[in-house]
């Protein structure tokens, strides 16, 4: 059986995967049972599921990766990196997650968006700056 899409391990993940010790130029072999990249509560197969689903997203940077045989990590992208700085925050992470349960469905860009919303306000609060 698939495992379903969770958004929290996700999360999850991409924190990992940035705090990765790595120079630029570097390109490392991941796979699901690496300790590096476990997550407590998850299994492998989930992790491996995950991981794939983040390079199809085109979140993380794989050159060369071939299915089946773990991902070659070569850093987030641009998109990666912006999806997760808007859902960094464990406060606004969970207010998108409450959102979202409560419109009944959402895709990774309206949660990218959602969080991003989120983000904008307590700025604008903060620093009465209307953006």
């Amino acid at each position: 059986m698939q495992p379903k899409r969770d958004m929290d391990l996700i999360r999850e993940l991409l924190l990992k995967l940035e705090a990765w010790h790595m120079e630029l130029g570097d390109v490392f072999s991941i796979g699901p049972d690496d300790p590096g990249i476990a997550v407590a509560g998850y299994s492998d197969a989930e992790i491996e599921y995950h991981l794939t689903l983040l390079r199809e997203k085109g979140f993380i940077n794989c050159p060369g990766s071939q299915p089946m045989l773990g991902i070659t990590y070569a850093g987030l992208t641009w998109e990666g990196h912006d999806f997760l700085d808007a859902v960094r925050s464990p406060e606004i992470w969970n207010k998108t997650q409450d959102s979202a349960r409560a419109a009944g469905g959402f895709t990774v860009d309206l949660l990218k968006d959602l969080a991003k919303g989120l983000v904008k306000k307590q700025i604008e609060e903060y620093t009465g700056v209307k953006i």
